[in-house]
């Protein structure tokens, strides 16, 4: 079934301020929850693998953290396009409320997890973080549906700035969580970190039953009901030229991000043994980063600069803060063999740290308002949702490689090389896609 790539432009909706606003507090209240979990996960888990495997399987070790990473993308893969194909039929607000919901049991089952002891509870507690991380990743794939909720209540022109809502959104979570995280560590009790998470879901549930209206307006009946699974969106956008290239380059710089993202906290560790109080302080410096970003400047520029030089930037950006991290992680390494390597570290992990960040701020709202733009109105949720899949996919082989890249040699070089390569790749595509708009 064919699907029109501009329809949506000739019917602009209405700007609706009160879901746009609600939509926002949702996303960040939930995002609270993700920030605080995130940051903790990678070391947490290391050490229950540890306790399983024994010492001496490093490479073992790094495919089983990477794995359990993933699991929570690769159920969002799956996901994110049901959920956005049922929420152009029955409206986005059941299904964003479905998804909180979810997110309240999942993170609590999470911080039961916590509460067992490393020593004689270690494959069972692994088992119930893959069981959590799983549950909170099908659960969690309605971001889809919150972008087409923007989708629904900004006109084509103000797309890339309603976008940038869900990315700041993103931010303040992101900030504030690992903060939340840091007051929790304090109570010396890590299964308060999921209850935590859990009860912030919940909050963000009731605002949701109480404030959030419904932005699905069905001209006339809904869209007509297919399965569960459908892969039509799926073949329109691999052959569409005008969204297709798009949906790559978000999922080849997802796959980076989600690479730099996950090997972070071991990087902080093993580079300059950060404490979890400290390496939660350096998720939430990430989160104010994307905050600013997408809360000022990107709004700012965005009057100025089309969806495709914020792409180029962006791209630019993420490959010189990944290339600077990996210099970071060589410098500190020829140090502990006793050199004195005249890299400044800490000067490094800023730069870079705020460049990969800013980089990626400027291509999720961009990547996302052209292909909501160049979407049917009616199918919003499920192109949105298939762009979601693609980035969930990238978040899935993005910890599988970056974490075990990372610990195949001492330097832990691979995952920034590889990374800063692969969006310099990219570079060549930006012009087709400006031409395609």
């Amino acid at each position: 079934m064919a699907l029109p790539e501009t329809t949506s432009e000739t019917a602009a909706p209405p700007s609706n301020r009160s879901a746009l606003v609600m939509v926002f507090l949702v996303v960040f209240i939930d995002l609270l929850g993700f920030g605080i979990v995130l940051p903790l996960l990678p070391r947490i888990a290391d050490t229950y693998v540890e306790q399983v495997l024994g010492p001496g399987r490093p490479e073992l070790a790094g495919a089983i953290i990477g794995l359990l990473m993933s699991s929570f993308s690769f159920m969002q893969f799956l996901f994110a396009p049901m959920w956005g194909r049922v929420s152009d039929r029955v409206g986005r607000r059941p299904i964003l409320l479905v998804g909180l919901g979810g997110s309240v049991l999942f993170y609590a089952l999470f911080g039961y997890a916590l509460s067992l002891d490393p020593e004689g509870s270690a494959a069972v507690a692994l088992t119930l973080f893959f069981v959590a991380r799983i549950g909170a990743g099908i659960f969690g794939a309605t971001i889809a549906t919150a972008q087409a909720v923007i989708a629904d209540s900004t006109p084509p022109e103000k797309r890339k700035h309603g976008m940038a809502l869900i990315g700041a959104a993103f931010g303040i979570g992101f900030t504030f969580g690992p903060l939340i995280g840091y007051v929790a560590l304090i109570t010396d009790r890590l299964d308060s970190i999921g209850y935590t998470a859990a009860g912030l879901s919940f909050v963000a549930l009731v605002l949701g039953v109480l404030l959030l209206p419904e932005t699905r307006q069905f001209e006339a009946e809904p869209p007509h009901r297919r399965g569960w699974i459908d892969f039509s969106a799926l073949r329109f956008v691999l052959t569409s030229r005008a969204i297709g290239p798009v949906i790559l380059i978000f999922f080849l710089a997802t796959l980076g991000f989600g690479s730099f993202e996950v090997t972070l906290a071991l990087l902080l560790k093993d580079a300059l043994a950060f404490p979890l109080q400290e390496t939660l302080l350096m998720f939430a410096y990430v989160g104010l980063v994307l905050v600013l970003t997408q809360g000022f400047l990107y709004r700012r520029l965005a009057r100025r600069w089309s969806e495709a030089t914020f792409i180029f930037w962006g791209i630019v950006g993420m490959a010189a803060g990944i290339a600077a991290l990996g210099a970071m992680t060589f410098g500190a390494h020829v140090q502990r063999q006793g050199s004195a390597f005249p890299l400044p570290l800490m000067p490094l992990l800023v730069v870079g740290t705020t460049a990969a960040v800013i980089g990626f701020a400027f291509l999720t709202p961009s990547t996302n308002a052209l292909i909501s733009r160049r979407t049917d109105a009616n199918r919003q949720g499920e192109i949105l949702g298939v762009n979601q899949s693609a980035a969930s996919m990238a978040r899935i082989l993005g910890p599988v490689l970056g974490v075990t890249t990372y610990k195949m040699t001492a330097d832990h070089l691979w995952p920034y090389a590889l990374g800063a390569a692969l969006l310099l790749l990219m570079l060549p595509m930006v012009p087709w896609i400006r031409r395609e708009g």
